[in-house]
């Protein structure tokens, strides 16, 4: 049985490509979910993070991504824990509090922090209300967030 040192050694011989690939697979071995969350590409991160099937571990991990588009990603999911939404609420990235400003897992109370942001297309966000995500899958790969 193949062990984590050994997917480990496989994925850095993986072209970029071949990561995307991986990061969008329908049928993706759980063996490479740990690889990929950690992945040193942005994109495949990115790619990674709009998954349907993300774990709470996978998704805490993507939130504290360096990556901007990779934690805006996931402030639009509604699978967020509490706290998780309440941490997108106070980020000081106005980019993020205008995605998770849509969710419809944010308290009466984080909508109105958010409506008095100092951001004005946050405040714009928070004005529209709950938004639901839609989701797509192309054959052969996962279920994605829209």
């Amino acid at each position: 049985m193949p062990t984590l040192a050994h997917y480990s050694e496989r994925y850095r011989a993986l072209s970029f490509d071949a990561r995307m690939d991986l990061a969008l697979s329908a049928d993706l071995d759980p063996n490479w979910r740990p690889l990929l969350v950690r992945d040193q590409h942005a994109q495949v991160k990115a790619y990674f993070s709009r998954r349907v099937d993300l774990s709470p571990e996978e998704i805490a991990l993507l939130l504290g991504d360096p990556n901007q588009t990779v934690r805006l990603n996931c402030a639009k999911r509604a699978d967020l824990t509490p706290e998780q939404v309440e941490a997108c609420v106070c980020d000081p990235d106005p980019n993020l509090r205008y995605f998770v400003a849509r969710n419809p897992l944010l308290t009466e109370e984080q909508r109105q922090r958010l409506l008095a942001d100092s951001d004005e297309l946050v405040r714009i966000a928070a004005r529209k209300g709950p938004k639901e995500r839609t989701t797509r899958s192309r054959p052969g790969q996962a279920e994605m967030l829209r």
